[in-house]
């Protein structure tokens, strides 16, 4: 039986292409696998303490962290067992301020506290990762804001060198044309993408979901 960590990031329930690219993937995922685990980390709607990872380097450095160590340790062990004991990562993430959230940053940092996930060789390389990612303007080749996504560059240096993972993606782009003044005449190119970005992430779900089938038979 195979567990699928999914962790979303958004800070909305209602209207996130993120969570929806994360729910076509794991439909995928569990049609597969429909005996399969899927663990949950919502750090949108229950975001870490910023202090933790403050804490435990600053104990690690030889200072002292505060009434807070304790808990942080805690929490970057949970952290890193949860990521250990799952055989594929679905991480759902929107582009804010042309990178990546604080509290997506905050989960990041905790996890390469472990030396196990850092130093090598990694217990989860290998392993499968699905990206899904909304960005709410237009990032591609050509366009103006071309090489503003500090996002992905930086969750597959993380995921894919770092931890060692098969890094797929799936990702929208202009999410915000429906709502934002100014960017009508890219809806229908925002509902292309999407669209398109929905098909990648049920491909990504069903392909993961065989290889690990394959690799346990």
């Amino acid at each position: 039986m195979s567990t699928l960590l999914r962790v979303d990031a958004s800070l909305r329930l209602d209207g996130s292409v993120s969570r929806a690219l994360a729910d076509s993937a794991e439909a995928a995922w569990k049609a597969e696998h429909p005996d399969g685990v899927v663990v949950r980390r919502d750090l949108g709607q229950h975001q870490l303490p910023v202090t933790a990872w403050p804490a435990l380097v600053t104990a690690k450095l030889g200072g002292d962290p505060g009434p807070e160590l304790a808990e942080a340790k805690a929490l970057a062990e949970e952290l890193a067992a949860e990521i250990k004991a799952a055989d594929a990562v679905l991480l759902a993430v929107p582009l804010y301020n042309y990178g990546i959230a604080q509290h997506v940053k905050t989960w990041i940092d905790l996890l390469l506290i472990d030396p196990e996930l850092v130093y090598g060789p990694s217990p989860i390389a290998g392993r499968p990762a699905i990206l899904t990612l909304a960005r709410g303007g237009g990032y591609s080749p050509g366009t103006p804001k071309h090489g503003w996504d500090h996002a992905t560059p930086y969750l597959e240096r993380i995921f894919g060198d770092v931890f060692g993972m098969n890094v797929r993606i799936a990702a929208a782009e202009l999410t915000l044309a429906p709502v934002t003044p100014g960017m009508e005449e890219l809806i229908d190119a925002s509902k292309v993408s999407e669209s398109e970005a929905h098909v990648t992430a049920e491909q990504h779900g069903t392909v993961v979901a065989r290889e690990l089938t394959a690799n346990a038979a």
